[in-house]
């Protein structure tokens, strides 16, 4: 799940190496994915009303339903 998320984001943004995507889960297996890209592609992830952000959350999640996981995505905003 991580690779795709790193995987569709990189495809997506100008600053590609400025992506960075933190993993971690909990006791009951759910997979916590933190995303972080540039300030300047912050609005390239979210998309307009939202849809970008939205359509790569149920992309990552219909991955992890696969999978037999849950999975939840949170987009991080880093300071200038």
């Amino acid at each position: 799940m991580k690779e795709l998320l790193e995987y569709l984001v990189k495809e997506l943004v100008s600053k590609p190496k400025e992506v960075k995507i933190t993993e971690s889960q909990e006791e009951d297996g759910t997979v916590h994915l933190t995303l972080s890209v540039a300030p300047d592609d912050m609005g390239t992830v979210i998309g307009k009303d939202g849809k970008t952000i939205t359509a790569i959350r149920s992309l990552v999640k219909t991955a992890a339903v696969k999978a037999g996981k849950r999975v939840f995505l949170e987009l991080e905003e880093i300071e200038k």
